[in-house]
């Protein structure tokens, strides 16, 4: 199963693609989406919901996984994280593809074992696990970990959500 892992922002939205055959993870690609923050928040949604279009067509992903909004000490940033992270949940349904969600906890305990790992563990573990030569950008890095909490968890996730279509 090929999974598009999505790391929600308005300035940098991070993606990775990982390929999940039975207990092999495989690196597809990752990068990110850079908006100007010289733009309307409406262009940059746009921006970002056009790209992830292109990478849903480019790479042909089964399953689209996104992290959840973290409680932000900034209402204001919390509002725009949840506007990207909205553009992100569209390109995924708007492809027809089954679209998931997971707090960072979540994404934590799936790669690195434990809900507490630092940033700096997270991308450390993506780096092994993925068999990438350096760290990958931060944001395509965090990307690549929540696709890695669906491969982990995608069962478990697939079967309640197919309950809930009931």
């Amino acid at each position: 199963m090929r999974i598009l892992g999505i790391d929600p922002g308005t300035g940098i939205t991070g993606y990775g693609i990982i390929e999940h055959r039975g207990n092999r993870l495989l690196h597809i690609d990752n990068g990110a989406i850079y908006t100007h923050s010289t733009e309307t928040l409406s262009l940059r949604l746009k921006t970002i919901y056009d790209q992830l279009l292109r990478i849903i067509s480019e790479y042909a992903p089964q399953a689209v996984a996104v992290e959840q909004i973290f409680v932000a000490k900034n209402a204001l940033s919390a509002l725009k994280l949840g506007h990207a992270r909205g553009a992100a949940l569209l390109a995924g349904v708007s492809s027809q593809l089954p679209v998931f969600e997971y707090s960072a906890l979540q994404v934590k305990s799936a790669v690195v074992g434990h809900g507490k790992a630092d940033k700096r563990q997270v991308q450390e573990m993506v780096r092994i696990l993925m068999k990438l030569p350096q760290i990958a950008q931060e944001d395509a890095s965090d990307a690549l970990a929540v696709a890695i909490c669906h491969a982990h968890t995608r069962g478990v996730n697939e079967r309640i959500a197919g309950a809930a279509r009931v």
